[in-house]
């Protein structure tokens, strides 16, 4: 069989052709690729994986510049703004994006998101939570809700703080019963008796485990002139959670003492005796020293026994006389000051100390984070 020579003139000419073509698309597809990834979009990258903040903003904001239509770069940059504390920059950046007709329904909420956080970040509460409350049904809306409980917490708004906490429980993300009692209690301390009887009562129901709301209603019942009742209260409450004896000593010791019934007394040093063997506390040991002061010297001596306690020291050495009456004042001094910051309280996840025992801490916010023992104790 022949070979015609003219097919090989006509095929080489189709395959430059051909070839010329394709390499004119690899071109064209790499100056779109280049266009959607800019050069100063990876200069950004590299400087924040050098920790560079200062020179990847510089390159975000040119990237920006040359495709303005490009989303990322935009949450990137307001990111960045927020993490170095420009706010107001952060702000313009993801208000811009909101501005545009073109996001999608998923950016948009990201974006409202970010805005929210920019504001909260800020310290603008009121525009924050404006901002959260237009997430709901959106991805966000569990961060959201949980942001919008912190600000209401924070600027004690307790009956928003109520019903976010109720929104997030039933939307399943996790158990806010605790924390419903307390905002319940809060409100309860800003109310009359009668509603704030209403309201502990409501919060017993919510978390019945928790010492907070039979602490509470003892002292509306004492308050009201029942101190009997008030002690029957915190009886249950000792004998549902023992664990809690050390928070309401004191007051059971009180009620006990204000009823005037000696079946009262007996019963309430029968409770603090068993939870003072369970755990030598303090707060049981001053308890049981207020119901039976002639026995005082003898109950710090006994807990001396069991624990090398500074504060129990200190109160046994002030009821002892000592040859020299000069020295004994100056002592007595002395170790009362060095045994004042033994007796504070602390918070399990800050460390911060206080004097009284907080429900919420006052340093980092956090719920029932003291424990009922004292600094020497832990």
């Amino acid at each position: 069989m022949d070979f015609d020579l003219s097919w090989l003139l006509w095929g080489l000419p189709i395959a430059f052709g051909l070839g010329w073509l394709a390499s004119r698309l690899d071109l064209r597809q790499l100056r779109i690729e280049n266009r959607q990834a800019p050069k100063a979009y990876f200069q950004g990258l590299n400087h924040l994986l050098n920790e560079q903040q200062d020179q990847a903003i510089d390159a975000f904001i040119e990237a920006v510049r040359s495709d303005p239509d490009t989303s990322e770069l935009h949450f990137a940059l307001g990111n960045l703004f927020r993490r170095r504390g420009e706010y107001e920059r952060a702000v313009r950046v993801h208000e811009h994006l909101l501005s545009r007709g073109d996001l999608s329904r998923a950016e948009r909420h990201r974006a409202q998101h970010a805005l929210a956080l920019d504001f909260l970040k800020a310290g603008l509460l009121d525009r924050a939570e404006e901002a959260l409350r237009k997430l709901e049904g959106s991805a966000f809306e569990g961060q959201a809700l949980l942001a919008l409980l912190a600000i209401y917490e924070r600027s004690r708004d307790w009956k928003n703080a109520a019903e976010i906490a109720a929104r997030l429980e039933a939307s399943g993300q996790g158990s806010f019963a605790n924390r419903r009692a307390h905002y319940l209690c809060e409100l309860a301390s800003q109310a009359g008796d009668g509603q704030g009887e209403a309201m502990v009562r409501e919060a017993m129901g919510i978390a019945p485990a928790a010492a907070r709301p039979s602490m509470e209603l003892a002292g509306l019942q004492r308050r009201s002139g029942d101190a009997g009742q008030a002690f029957g209260t915190l009886a249950q409450l000792a004998e549902a959670s023992p664990s809690t004896v050390p928070l309401m000593a004191r007051q059971l010791a009180q009620c006990a003492v204000a009823s005037g019934a000696r079946a009262l007394g007996e019963r309430a040093l029968a409770i603090l005796r068993a939870s003072y063997e369970q755990v030598p506390s303090l707060d049981v040991l001053e308890a049981l020293v207020a119901l039976e002061p002639e026995q005082a010297r003898a109950w710090y001596a006994r807990h001396l026994e069991r624990e090398p306690s500074l504060v129990a020291a200190t109160k046994w050495l002030a009821g002892e006389k000592l040859g020299d009456e000069q020295v004994h004042p100056r002592l007595q001094r002395a170790l009362e000051h060095a045994s004042k910051p033994l007796v504070r309280y602390r918070c399990a996840a800050c460390g911060f100390e206080a004097n009284q025992h907080f429900w919420q801490c006052p340093g980092c916010q956090a719920w029932d984070s003291y424990p009922p023992r004292r600094v020497e104790e832990l």
